[in-house]
Order: C-alpha cells, then sequence, then structure tokens
C-alpha cells in the first residue's frame, strides 16, 4: 500500500498537467525545462516560415525567462503589456490575477530605455530593420553600414516578428521584437529595444492587436539577484 501510494503521488502532477491548456504553459514540477517535451515543442523549430527558424538550445537558458503562466495581480487591464526591465521579464495580463510571462532582454544603460506607456501602434513579420541615427552616431562602425536598412531575415536583428511601439501618436523607436541571440535573454544587452526568444514574440504577436496597452516600468540600473 505504501508504493501504491508513492506511484500515485508521483503520477499526479503529471495526470493535473493534462488538464492545462498549451495555450497557457505552466512550469513542470516534474521535468526540468530541457527535457520536458512540452518545453522541447515550444523552443523547437519552426519551419512554416518564411525563413526556417531554428530550435533554441533551452538547457542553456535560466529557466525562469522560458514562457510560463504565472500569478499576477497588477491594476492594469487584460490584454496589456507589462515590461519589467529590472527582473527581464514581459507580462501579458490575463485575467483572475495571471499572466503570461516572457523572459526578455533589455537595453544595456537605464538611459537606453523607453520608460512609461505606449501603444502597439503597428505589427510587422519578418520587419525589415534599420538602426536609429542615434545608434549610427555612438557606433559609427558597427551601424553604419546598415544605415539603409535591412531586408528582413535570419540575419536580421529584429527576428521574425515586431511589435512598434507609439506614444502620443508618434513612433518611439522602441520595439518588442526576436533576437538572433536568444542566449542574451535575461540580460541588459540591447540598444532599449526589448528583445525576446523566436518562439516567444511569435507567439505573443498572435495574442495581442494592434492598438494593445504596453507598459514599461522604470528601469532602476541595478544587477537583476
Amino acid at each position: 500500500m505504501l508504493l501504491d501510494r508513492r506511484l500515485f503521488l508521483l503520477a499526479a502532477p503529471i495526470a493535473l498537467a493534462g488538464c492545462t491548456t498549451t495555450g497557457s504553459p505552466r512550469v513542470s514540477q516534474m521535468l526540468p525545462p530541457a527535457l520536458d517535451p512540452q518545453y522541447v515543442r515550444m523552443y523547437g523549430a519552426i519551419t512554416d516560415e518564411p525563413f526556417p527558424i531554428p530550435a533554441v538550445d533551452i538547457s542553456q537558458i535560466d529557466p525562469r525567462f522560458l514562457r510560463q503562466e504565472v500569478a499576477y495581480n497588477s491594476p492594469y487591464q487584460p490584454g496589456t503589456i507589462v515590461v519589467d526591465p529590472n527582473e527581464r521579464f514581459a507580462y501579458l495580463v490575463m485575467a483572475n490575477g495571471r499572466a503570461l510571462r516572457y523572459g526578455v532582454g533589455v537595453g544595456r544603460q537605464e538611459g537606453f530605455n523607453f520608460r512609461g506607456e505606449g501603444i502597439v501602434a503597428r505589427k510587422a513579420e519578418w520587419p525589415r530593420w534599420t538602426p536609429t541615427p542615434d545608434m549610427i552616431a555612438r557606433e559609427p562602425e558597427r551601424y553604419g553600414p546598415y544605415a539603409g536598412g535591412l531586408a528582413g531575415g535570419l540575419d536580421n536583428p529584429l527576428g521574425p516578428r515586431a511589435l512598434y511601439l507609439y506614444k502620443n501618436g508618434r513612433d518611439t523607436y522602441y520595439r518588442l521584437h526576436g533576437t538572433t541571440e536568444p542566449l542574451t535573454i535575461g540580460t541588459m544587452v540591447s540598444s532599449g529595444c526589448i528583445r525576446f526568444i523566436n518562439q516567444d514574440i511569435i507567439d505573443l504577436y498572435r495574442r495581442v492587436p494592434t492598438g494593445s496597452r504596453v507598459v514599461v516600468l522604470p528601469a532602476t540600473g541595478g544587477a537583476m539577484s
């Protein structure tokens, strides 16, 4: 009887996990993400895009930065995207005190980060990337060759999707977008835009319409614990 009870307790989380929806993933309590079939599928290769998106080696990423549904009590309405640059998370607010949480990379200096509220005024698949004049002025050797823009593709730093952040009807030049460097998720590395794992920005892109509210919390500039 003792053995049977132990087997039941081990199997119970698996049985309960079968009741959750694939649209709102939860962290497995049984397996590390790198071995969890749900996460392996979530971050697997995507082959039905104009440019094939490779699988992500999630064993190299801190598990807390992988997409998951979490408890999240906030004053924001469902459908709002809340970016916390201090914790390197973006939250898509859901009903009943829940949110879908994504790990992100943020600006490498506090002054590079957008703060406050805006809206997603435009969405683009495989967007064209053009460095801003400030980026070119700061690092002309790095960004100068791309002053005319770079077409969408696997080498484009915006990745497969971009959400364009506007404020008071004007383009802020900040984006929520994919990345060619998934291992930088969870770090302060960008020129101010909010970067997601490619599989995650595709997921977020599908969930939010244009006009969605975006709130970027103030960055303290301190190291994350």
